[in-house]
């Protein structure tokens, strides 16, 4: 009877501490030229353009009998070193033992490339938008669309390890893949970079129409002052005697100007009001009292002319009666 001994998997904890001392030997071999992928926690990504990238490569069933070694691998720090080029990919993966990986991605295709950015033409606000991801729904699907977003499909990808692996991606190779998921979430940009694109052709070709094409669904145009605002270009009214309009912005400090003198006026109004209104009260109070005193002088006036007219009577009547 045979028997065959199996070496027990190393635990979690000693494949990290081995992939340690690897990338510490990396680092004295290649004078500190080493880039490595630290995963912090259970998510490989975690912005748009990382989680994009990971969600493409999980899309594909191609790769998916080889993607979860790559995840626990890329966890671990097992990518010792990651370096991103214009169409290629290259790395250094810690496992039994240590492998160099090769990763060539084509070219987008400049009628793609081309189709895209008429796609999106005028829905990108800035450059540093577009980097952090901050994009409206319709340009989202047009990046992450299988056949005509920014993504390679996996006859665009052309990957070599030096493991002996027979598969088309092996678990080194997918654990480089999620490397760079990883990498874009902090250098989002390598993606066009990869892919041998310019992302600010995106901000020029802002607003510029094909004039080959024939709009369907017709969008309310630009007025001058709006269109004057995006390009820094000051349009020309046909009229010359009427005075130019404003920009946007300077008419939002108009308003608000207008508004903050609105609500001053409203303020002086109802101040105003009020102290009439005081007014108003005060001289119906003296009226009256002028009326109280008009009445209470009248009765005085009638009660006198009574006392001196029986007066003269009484002192006559006594005289006589001296007589």
């Amino acid at each position: 009877m045979n028997w065959y001994y199996f070496e027990p998997r190393p635990s979690v904890a000693e494949r990290r501490a081995n992939a340690i001392l690897a990338f510490e030997k990396l680092k004295q071999a290649k004078k500190g030229a080493v880039e490595p992928i630290i995963v912090e926690g259970r998510k490989i990504a975690q912005t748009f353009w990382g989680k994009a990238w990971c969600d493409n490569l999980e899309s594909y069933r191609d790769f998916e009998y080889r993607l979860p070694r790559g995840r626990s691998y890329v966890r671990n720090r097992a990518v010792l070193d990651l370096k991103i080029e214009p169409g290629r990919i290259e790395a250094v993966v810690h496992g039994s033992s240590q492998y160099d990986i090769t990763i060539d991605i084509s070219a987008l295709p400049t009628e793609r490339w081309r189709a895209f950015k008429q796609r999106c033409s005028g829905r990108i606000d800035s450059l540093i938008g577009l980097l952090k991801g901050e994009l409206s729904e319709h340009v989202i699907k047009q990046i992450i669309d299988h056949d005509q977003g920014l993504f390679p499909a996996p006859d665009e990808i052309n990957m070599r390890c030096s493991c002996p692996d027979w598969a088309v991606m092996c678990k080194h190779v997918a654990a480089a893949m999620y490397g760079v998921g990883h990498r874009l979430d902090s250098q989002p940009d390598l993606l066009f970079k990869l892919r041998q694109l310019d992302p600010a052709e995106l901000i020029d070709d802002a607003g510029k129409i094909d004039p080959t094409t024939t709009i369907t669904n017709a969008q309310p145009t630009l007025d001058n002052d709006r269109i004057a605002d995006v390009f820094g270009i000051n349009l020309a009214d046909d009229t010359h005697d009427a005075p130019p309009k404003p920009s946007s912005s300077k008419r939002r400090q108009m308003k608000r100007k207008t508004i903050h003198k609105k609500g001053a006026t409203k303020q002086a109004r109802s101040r105003t009001e009020s102290k009439t209104s005081k007014k108003k009260k005060a001289t119906k109070k003296t009226a009256k009292k002028k009326v109280a005193k008009k009445k209470t002088s009248k009765t005085k006036k009638k009660a006198t002319p009574h006392k001196t007219a029986t007066s003269p009577a009484r002192k006559t009547k006594g005289l006589k009666k001296k007589k």
